[in-house]
């Protein structure tokens, strides 16, 4: 037998936040009652429905027999002990305690606080489904079920953080799915000891040896159309409660370049749109580099009329061509950061407004020229072709302009040499980063730059290893 005022006593001696709140109540037999929850977090109005109500009109002093009839529904279940309940509490649902009864049960009233499904802000689509992922992974959860209805989709969940203890669900399908590389997943993050885990952005850093590279090892997406076409390709996913970014592994660079909308439109416009996405990167990334590396050693590579119109650009200019270029990525860079930091129409306005007065005060001023201007505008605009690589980008854009203006254009083919050198060395999970291009794997091209039809990607990317290679029958 054990006294409610004392299980009251000892689950607040544990958690002690003025938020766990304890609600008594006292059936018409006489049974005094306790449930105990976290304010915020618990669905209060189901505790009403669910469990006060009834357990107001027990008149039998069975009351454990007469429970488990009343409560018959799976969000109830029987509580262990009390280190169990102050678990199940802080994760948003309630422990029923009797008076008199050494038994207890944990009511399943969890609802955090979140929105609606919508179309994520990054992956905006035209043609093709339009809902994104949230922060609540069980609704997570529930979009990936709607489209993946076989048996055979596992989905395993486990506690990452000592402090926050988030949930994570780790999903994949079984028979397709390479074996082992679910278990390994796993392995990579409980091997890792952190208090907090806010964002699956965290969880990225464990999935890989080389946490500081400049290049991710995990594929992100907003779109739950594009995360389960990924794990039907034989990829693991990873779902973290409270952000509404999933994971896939293993990542391959290519997949960047890609866009969910390229399944939903014809063949040949998906190959003209990635050809596009990747010539855009290589301008963004490289232009700047090539206007100094030419005007400060190899003048030669730019044509006589351009030549002549940038001359008569950048004379009286007091600032050498490097620094001039530095100085305008830089208040790019600036008026980046404060647009997207500052309110909203505030930002907006700041982005519109601070770019065109202090582009033409600054080319008025004489202190940077209009070609300057013109190519950070344009190679910024590219780079945000391919956004999901922004973060890399842009680091490279910057370190290029280093070496073209030490070097010249020898520093750029240099650097270029050693990135794809370092590439091609690099693997996720067994997969190499620059798959299909390098090893060359003929028949996994048909969807790399290229995109060719639905009939003729009846299998699964070669290079990913999976156990059942065919994903399309003909018949």
């Amino acid at each position: 037998m054990a006294n409610l005022d004392a299980r009251i006593k000892e689950v607040k001696s544990i958690l002690t936040s003025q938020d766990i709140l304890v609600f008594e109540f006292v059936s018409e037999g006489g049974k005094r009652f306790a449930a105990i929850y976290a304010d915020g977090v618990a669905d209060k109005v189901t505790l009403g429905e669910l469990v006060v109500k009834p357990l107001r009109a027990v008149r039998k002093d069975d009351v454990i027999k007469v429970i488990k009839r009343l409560l018959a529904s799976p969000e109830v279940k029987d509580g262990k002990d009390t280190n169990s309940a102050v678990e199940e509490i802080s994760d948003g649902n309630a422990a029923l305690f009797i008076d008199g009864e050494s038994e207890f049960f944990i009511i399943g009233l969890k609802k955090p606080p979140g929105r609606t499904v919508a179309e994520p802000p990054t992956q905006i689509a035209v043609k093709g489904p339009r809902e994104g992922f949230t922060e609540d992974i069980k609704t997570n959860l529930g979009l990936i079920r709607k489209r993946i209805k076989t048996p055979n989709l596992q989905i395993k969940n486990i506690k990452v953080g000592k402090q926050s203890q988030t949930n994570v669900a780790i999903c994949y399908i079984q028979g397709i799915c390479k074996k082992g590389l679910a278990e390994k997943v796993e392995e990579q993050i409980l091997n890792k000891e952190i208090d907090v885990i806010p964002d699956s952005s965290y969880i990225a850093r464990f999935l890989t040896k080389k946490p500081r590279s400049l290049f991710k090892r995990s594929a992100t997406s907003e779109k739950p159309d594009i995360f389960c076409a990924k794990v039907s390709e034989g990829r693991v996913g990873i779902i973290v409660d409270g952000s509404p970014i999933a994971l896939t592994v293993p990542y391959m660079l290519i997949e960047d370049f890609q866009s969910g909308e390229d399944y939903y439109i014809e063949s040949h416009r998906a190959t003209i749109i990635r050809l596009l996405r990747l010539l855009s990167l290589l301008v963004g990334i490289l232009l700047p580099a090539f206007y100094i590396a030419a005007q400060l050693f190899k003048i030669q590579l730019i044509p006589l009329k351009l030549l002549l119109k940038i001359s008569s650009s950048v004379s009286g200019i007091p600032l050498s061509p490097s620094i001039e270029m530095f100085l305008t990525l830089f208040v790019l860079e600036v008026l980046n950061e404060a647009s997207i930091r500052m309110p909203k129409y505030v930002g907006l306005a700041l982005s519109v407004v601070g770019a065109l007065v202090l582009g033409d005060t600054a080319v008025k001023a004489g202190i940077i020229s209009t070609p300057a201007i013109i190519i950070v505008a344009f190679s910024a605009i590219c780079l945000y072709t391919v956004p999901d690589l922004i973060e890399t980008t842009t680091t490279l854009r910057w370190l290029y302009l280093i070496v073209a203006g030490s070097v010249g254009t020898f520093g750029i083919v240099l650097l270029s040499a050693l990135i794809i050198c370092y590439l091609i060395s690099e693997r996720s999970y067994g997969v190499p980063l620059v798959s299909p291009f390098a090893p060359l794997i003929l028949s996994d091209l048909k969807d790399g730059a290229f995109k060719s039809g639905i009939f003729s990607l009846s299998k699964r990317p070669k290079v990913l290893k999976t156990q059942n290679k065919v994903r399309l029958k003909i018949k």
